[in-house]
């Protein structure tokens, strides 16, 4: 995903709560293009490689 786009969507989610519980999930963005990664290759979720950075298709 290029920095124009991203510029377009982060405004529109919600910040991370600073006293959540548990650990921090994986960064927005990266979610994000694990979400595009996984409709623009018609792959299920649990199919989403851990390799590329993305978190795990239960994350996403």
């Amino acid at each position: 995903m290029d920095d124009d786009l991203w510029a377009l969507i982060a405004p529109l989610l919600p910040p991370w709560p600073e006293r959540s519980p548990g650990p921090r999930p994986v960064p927005a963005r990266l979610c994000l293009q694990g979400i595009l990664f996984v409709l623009h290759n018609d792959i299920a979720w649990q199919l989403l490689p851990l390799e590329l950075g993305f978190g795990s298709g239960q994350t996403c």
